[in-house]
Order: structure tokens, then C-alpha cells, then sequence
């Protein structure tokens, strides 16, 4: 998605090599977003709606704009942001399909208790070493603070898991979903995924679900004022010191 924004602001603008841009959060391929936010820096002015109107008549059928305006002073898409909601979408009973929406639901092939789900999310709630449940990259960190995981059934067969966290690591929200699977079915205790954040190391039995199923639904930010004091507190969380230019 980044790339052919950056395509499209280049079509736009009628610029001879693309501008960089700045994404809220890299999702892994095929998840979905809907609230993703970027940024960009364009040299002179640009009329916030008519930019929007222009990229919209541009972009392919799956992506397109739905806000443009201009910054405020030290905002930054990615290090400003203080947490991002993601929704994984199940259903686990054949009488609630919806084949419409087979490429945002997945589906698994037995009753999941609810009740159990949030009882074994509650155990892994706060700031730890998440490194049992991400795609660990060279010199990054793992720890991450988790706010929120819950599950709630939204119709016959239909549930939603809410996870919101300051950010992600690679596939952690997949396998955070995937660790609390054999919970709902009965598989595995309550307790199981907690001992597996313990461990600090990848587990064989925590399956990282497949992608379609997830979907970046919010990106939150301080007031404007507290925007340049959180993206150099995450820059240094990150080992990523370092001004925008």
C-alpha cells in the first residue's frame, strides 16, 4: 500500500521520482487496514480536498483516501502514535457464514467457549517481552505493552478479538489470536498462553493465523501539542534517534 501511495502522490503531483511515506504501522501481507494513517512532506501549498479527490481518481479500486490535511507541527504517522486497535474476525459455527465475507472472516472447525478466551487474553495484559508470540528482526526490540485483549460474539458463529497495543511486532497480533484458539476449543488450559509469554522464545504449538482474518481498524494519537514529546519517546524505545527532516 505504501508504494502505490507513494505512485500515486507522484502521479498527482507530477514529481519526477516518488515522495517517502510514512505509515502508522507496517501490517504483514494480506491483513487489512482500515484506519491506517500516514504522512508525507510536500514542498509548497497543497489544497487538503483537492488532493484527496485527485489520489482517489488514481488509486486502484482496494485502497483509497478517506482524510488529507496538513499536519500538526512534530506529528509523525508512525512515532507519534500512541497505541493501534486491531479486530480479527472468526466465525466458528457453519450456520453463521457469510461467503461475502470470506476474504475478512476465518474460519475454524470447532465451537470456541468466549468465556475462556478472555480469561486466558486477561493473563497477558500489560508490558512484557513478546517475544514468544513475534518474528523477532535484528536488533529490535520485543517488548510492547499490551492495553487491551478481549473477544466478543457479534452474531450466530461471529466473533470479534479487540487488540490494542502501544505498536506490534512482525505476525504478534496473527499469533496472539492463534495462541488463544486451542483455549476457546478446549486444547489447551487457560493458563497456556501466559506460560508461553513467559517463555520469551517461539512456540511450535502457537499457529500464527493467516492474514485475511486481521484488520488495522485505528491508529491513536496524544493532543497535537504532546505529538513531537511521544515520537522522541518512541524513537528512543526503538533505538531510532533520530528528527525528521
Amino acid at each position: 500500500m505504501q508504494g502505490v501511495l507513494e505512485e500515486t502522490l507522484r502521479v498527482v503531483l507530477r514529481l519526477p521520482e516518488p515522495l517517502t511515506v510514512t505509515c502508522a504501522g507496517r501490517t504483514d501481507t494480506g491483513v487489512h487496514a482500515r484506519g491506517q494513517v500516514t504522512h508525507v512532506d510536500i514542498e509548497g501549498a497543497v489544497e487538503p480536498l483537492r488532493l484527496l479527490r485527485s489520489l482517489n481518481g488514481v488509486l486502484p479500486e482496494d485502497v483509497a483516501v478517506t482524510a488529507v490535511r496538513q499536519a500538526p507541527e512534530g506529528f509523525d504517522a508512525r512515532f507519534s502514535a500512541l497505541a493501534r486497535r486491531y479486530v480479527y474476525r472468526l466465525c466458528d459455527d457453519p450456520a453463521g457464514w457469510d461467503p461475502l465475507t470470506r476474504g475478512h472472516v476465518l474460519r475454524v472447525g470447532r465451537p470456541l467457549d468466549v468465556d475462556r478466551m478472555n480469561a486466558a487474553a486477561a493473563g497477558l495484559l500489560g508490558e512484557h517481552d513478546f517475544a514468544a508470540f513475534c518474528k523477532k528482526r535484528e536488533g529490535a526490540s520485543t517488548v510492547r505493552a499490551l492495553l487491551e485483549y478481549s473477544w466478543q460474539r457479534t452474531g450466530v458463529g461471529q466473533l470479534e478479538g479487540t487488540v490494542i497495543a502501544d505498536a506490534f511486532c512482525h505476525s504478534m497480533v496473527r499469533a496472539l489470536v492463534g495462541a488463544l484458539i486451542p483455549v476457546g476449543d478446549g486444547r489447551r488450559d487457560v493458563s497456556w498462553p501466559a506460560a508461553v509469554l513467559a517463555g520469551k522464545v517461539r512456540d511450535s504449538a502457537v499457529s500464527v493465523l493467516p492474514a485475511h482474518g486481521l484488520t488495522l481498524e485505528e491508529v491513536r494519537y496524544p493532543a497535537d501539542d504532546e505529538l513531537a514529546a511521544r515520537a522522541l519517546q518512541a524513537r528512543q524505545v526503538r533505538g531510532e534517534v533520530h528528527q525528521r527532516g
